[in-house]
């Protein structure tokens, strides 16, 4: 995947150790389908998925990666999910943990096609037909296409708080 210019400067100076990043899953429906791209680290059919730039506004970024990555314009309209990642180990031993934007978009214009070299395909899915995918992402889809309500978020009870 390709790696932001600030995220190789600062690995310059921090070298592998762990780095907190912010990074967005963007949804992105058509009527009943969702825009789906093949990745070509695991070959995995996924959402798009990217790294929110230093000081870009998250539903910018969502909508900047579905253009640079599936060649397609969307507009984010509501955000579903706010959660962390596990840790990551990249094959050059980088770290990283994300916290995670998840936005549902709505398709404006575009045909699909693999726009960056991030991805090998990128195409529409029947949402009632999607092909077989991690259960991190596929959570993502459900939260998204799911009722209409308050993002969900993950907390855990501080110690010593009586149960409700």
């Amino acid at each position: 995947m390709a790696t932001p210019d600030f995220v190789l400067e600062l690995r310059e100076k921090i070298g592998h150790v762990p780095l907190w990043l912010t990074g967005v899953t963007a949804v992105v429906l058509r009527g009943p389908d969702i825009l789906l791209v093949r990745r070509v680290d695991t070959g995995e059919w996924t959402p798009v998925t990217g790294i929110i730039d230093p000081g870009e506004e998250p539903a910018d970024a969502a909508v900047r990666e579905v253009r640079e990555e599936a060649d397609v314009v969307a507009l984010a309209e509501r955000l579903v999910w706010v959660h962390v990642l596990d840790e990551i180990v990249y094959a050059n031993g980088d770290q990283a943990r994300y916290l995670d934007l998840v936005f549902v978009c709505r398709w404006l214009s575009g045909t699909p096609a693999p726009a960056d070299g991030e991805n090998t395909a990128a195409r529409w899915w029947p949402l009632t037909d999607l092909p077989p995918m991690p259960e991190a992402y596929a959570e993502r889809i459900r939260l998204a296409v799911g009722p209409d309500g308050p993002a969900r978020f993950e907390q855990q009870v501080p110690v010593g708080m009586p149960d409700n």
